[in-house]
């Protein structure tokens, strides 16, 4: 029978509506504003990421990753915790506590959140005890998760200012669709979902309490998900939705159907300034970068296309056009830049949002895709007005990168962003097979903010396909002190 947590159990994170001025971040968890974060921050120099096994032939393992350039092993990874079952495709994560726990002593940042979108299992792997060699904490078993909740296929995980965390879901057992909430408490128990109302479809979400609202997005059904990408099913299989709630009353007040422009919305960002109403999606099958405000005096959300991108027109791929397919955003920690990633076409690209709703090209960094020099792919026209021809993809230390850019994180100074190139094992399977075969990477690209400039750090690259039982595909980053898509503030 499915579990509805109580309002006033969630009630902090509501009316928790004014600024922790306590400075830095020792003794607490996180940062007091996101500009203490910015301008205070520690460099990472830990690197917590998902490897999973393609053949699902042995368990996925979190890789810890020093990321300290005057160690000994800086960009090596150090340390391998394997999850106990085969099969789990780890994916997203989060931490238990974040900086929407600041000023709390009862909260810690001990435990890594890590849903696994294949086994609906969540796991939390114990990173305080010994950060450069994580430990196995809690399981949650995915058929107590259904029992409780009927959901499965997890991906997006939040720690909220109560001390629960909040985890996003895309189906059931049978792999329809269903978008909801599952919600643990502090000791990972299931206490039930966060709402009793639910979305066609889910994926990933953001709250921010002092506008009383969340918003989610929309991927896909499992079932056709785990099948890899038709495009006959898109207009019936995906969704096109930004779903807005009332976060204190835990409902849904508003559903944007972004349409063409806006195909597959993924992964949603506001600005990290709490009381600032502006937001990104990206629009995967799209390709466009949508922005989400609610205008001073209205009580609704309107969205508009920030940034629009053209198909490649392309001879030798699946489709006569090619989408460039953003799979990731990113909102730097002072909110003064925003970087995504184009999966298939092969770029991340860097553009100044000081004025949220228009924002300005900065600068673009190729890293693979399938538009590449000498590739299979030839190119017809629509590559970006900046980028006059096929682009040469780079080897780092030998290696000719695969794939395309997928995931991002940046360091909290913005001034390194780590990328990781697998998306998903069905659609990794489907469009970068090679890929698959010799594994992922883990990159860190030079940001220069005053320059506007990107370029790969080449003294830094872990190779995923060099792994000691077998190539294996990195998802995504995390630090142990927080970084630019994980921490929240109420």
């Amino acid at each position: 029978m499915e579990q509805q947590v109580p309002s006033q159990e969630l009630s902090r994170d509501a009316a928790t509506l004014h600024p922790d001025t306590s400075p830095g971040c020792c003794g607490t968890v996180g940062y007091a504003t996101p500009m203490d974060a910015y301008r205070s921050g520690a460099r990472e120099k830990l690197l917590y990421l998902p490897a999973v096994v393609a053949d699902k032939s042995r368990p996925d393992y979190l890789a810890t990753v020093d990321a300290d350039p005057d160690s000994t092993t800086y960009s090596k990874v150090i340390h391998r915790l394997p999850m106990p079952h085969n099969g789990d495709e780890l994916h997203h994560s989060g931490w238990n506590a974040c900086s929407s726990c600041h000023g709390d002593s009862t909260k810690s940042r001990k435990f890594l959140v890590l849903p696994a979108i294949g086994s609906g299992r969540v796991y939390a792997v114990d990173t305080a005890t010994d950060p450069r060699a994580p430990s196995m904490g809690h399981i949650v078993e995915s058929e107590d998760i259904l029992a409780k909740t009927g959901l499965t296929f997890l991906h997006s995980s939040h720690c909220l200012g109560s001390g629960e965390i909040m985890v996003s879901a895309l189906g059931d057992v049978d792999g329809k669709e269903r978008g909801a909430f599952l919600i643990l408490d502090s000791d990972f128990k299931i206490k039930g979902t966060w709402s009793p109302e639910e979305t066609r479809f889910g994926y990933d979400f953001w709250y921010q309490p002092r506008l009383n609202v969340m918003v989610s997005s929309s991927w896909g059904q499992p079932a056709a998900i785990r099948n890899g990408f038709n495009p006959a099913e898109v207009g019936t299989h995906y969704g096109d939705s930004l779903y807005f709630w009332d976060w204190g009353e835990r409902r849904m007040v508003q559903e944007v159907r972004l349409g063409a422009k806006g195909l597959i919305p993924l992964e949603t960002r506001f600005l990290h300034e709490p009381t600032a109403p502006h937001g990104y999606v990206g629009a995967a099958l799209s390709s466009n970068v949508i922005h989400f405000t609610k205008p001073a005096g209205s009580d609704q959300w309107v969205t508009s296309v920030a940034i629009e991108q053209t198909w490649v027109k392309v001879d030798g791929w699946v489709l006569p056009e090619l989408p460039p397919l953003i799979t990731d955003i990113l909102v730097s920690m002072d909110d003064r830049f925003l970087f995504f990633s184009n999966w298939l076409r092969g770029d991340v690209a860097m553009y100044d949002i000081t004025d949220p709703a228009q924002p300005k090209f900065v600068t673009r960094l190729w890293l693979g895709g399938a538009i590449r020099k000498g590739g299979p792919v030839k190119v017809l026209g629509g590559l970006p007005t900046d980028t006059s021809e096929v682009p040469t993809i780079p080897t780092v230390k030998g290696k000719e990168l695969q794939g395309g850019p997928q995931m991002l994180q940046l360091s909290l100074d913005g001034k390194r962003l780590y990328v990781t190139n697998s998306l998903f094992g069905a659609l990794d399977a489907q469009f970068y097979p090679e890929m698959v075969g010799k594994g992922s990477y883990l990159l860190q690209v030079d940001v220069n903010t005053e320059a506007g400039t990107l370029a790969i750090n080449h003294d830094f690259f872990v190779d995923f396909g060099a792994e000691p039982d077998g190539p294996v595909l990195a998802h995504e980053v995390r630090y142990p002190g927080g970084d630019c898509s994980s921490d929240i503030w109420l």
